[in-house]
């Protein structure tokens, strides 16, 4: 289960790329086919993202848009970037969020799907930014355990720095958005009212829709030209 607390329980950079490479890039991408987040094993789902990139999220309380510095957190925003151009996070719900602390997202909605990203999991990044207001990262279970899931920061988190998680990007348009998420469940179960992680991963959308109906949602995520 990947979650994110305060205190140190379970929970949850490379050099800008020549045009050489860029155009190495795209050549891959282009032979890989089209992405598929059913496979987190295939090729497509394992392209290297620009040096640096946006990804823009409309919700179900507007937009917002994310800036990856690939230099931050390689893995991280490598996986981030197929992730969001596969179409995975369309749908998510902001299943966690904590006013003041931070809002968490992305245990797919389809329990299938989440079943097969929930051992596909990524080695740590150095941690080189600071979980500040606004600054991306990804949730965790302990090291070595990152998939899928994300958070956003609403303060000073800084104190997340120690325990390894590593910022990839952060929110450049639409914070306002982001503080306008529900927060009303507050922390999950069993510490909290808030939905219970196994639960979602198991049944999904469907549960969350049974029994925290005003949870905000992904409606769409793509890339887009920085």
């Amino acid at each position: 289960m990947n979650c994110l607390a305060w205190r140190p329980v379970p929970l949850l950079t490379l050099a800008l790329l020549g045009a050489g490479c860029r155009r190495a890039e795209h050549r891959d991408a282009a032979t890989t086919g089209a992405p598929d987040f059913r496979n987190p094993a295939s090729a497509a789902m394992r392209v290297r993202a620009p040096a640096t990139f946006r990804a823009r999220f409309e919700t179900s309380k507007g937009a917002f848009v994310i800036e990856v510095q690939r230099e931050w957190a390689p893995l991280g925003a490598d996986r981030f970037y197929n992730l969001v151009k596969s179409g995975y996070y369309d749908g998510t719900r902001f299943f966690r969020v904590i006013a003041g602390f931070m809002a968490q997202f992305g245990i797919h909605g389809d329990p299938r799907v989440a079943a097969v990203w929930r051992d596909a999991r990524i080695a740590d990044d150095p941690v080189r930014q600071h979980n500040t207001r606004g600054m991306v990262s990804f949730a965790t279970a302990g090291p070595g355990t990152r998939t899928t899931q994300l958070f956003i920061n609403y303060g000073n988190n800084s104190a997340l720095d120690g325990v390894g998680f590593s910022p990839f990007g952060r929110v450049v348009e639409g914070m306002d958005v982001v503080d306008r998420l529900y927060a009303g469940y507050g922390e999950g179960a069993p510490r909290g009212r808030g939905p219970d992680q196994g639960r979602i991963q198991a049944e999904g959308n469907a549960y969350l829709e049974r029994g925290f109906s005003q949870l905000d949602s992904v409606t769409r995520a793509t890339i887009v030209a920085p």
